[in-house]
């Protein structure tokens, strides 16, 4: 016999903007800082995640520039997840590689 009210999973409340915790990246800027003079600058990706409703700033290698600059060019979805700070590009359906 089946339960007529399957357990509910318990969800805290209230659900806030601090509560979720991955979000689509909506719009993105490379920014470069000058170092002291004869050091490396330094390169910041700002994302702009959910329309504005977040904003994280990513402190970036030469190279990490680099490659981000051409996954985001390419990516039709990116999403990032802001406890674990790990940038998400695009999906795969289940079955398709």
């Amino acid at each position: 016999m089946s339960d007529a009210n399957p357990p509910v999973t318990p969800v805290e409340q209230p659900v806030t903007d601090d509560s979720i915790r991955v979000r689509q990246v909506s719009h993105y800027q490379f920014s470069w800082v000058a170092g002291p003079p004869g050091e490396d600058g330094t390169y910041t990706l700002q994302l702009v995640l959910d329309q504005g409703a977040w904003e994280e700033v990513l402190t970036l290698s030469d190279d990490d520039a680099d490659v981000l600059q051409d996954l985001l060019s390419g990516a039709k979805v990116v999403n990032y997840d802001v406890g674990r700070r790990v940038l998400m590009f695009g999906t795969t359906p289940v079955g398709q590689t």
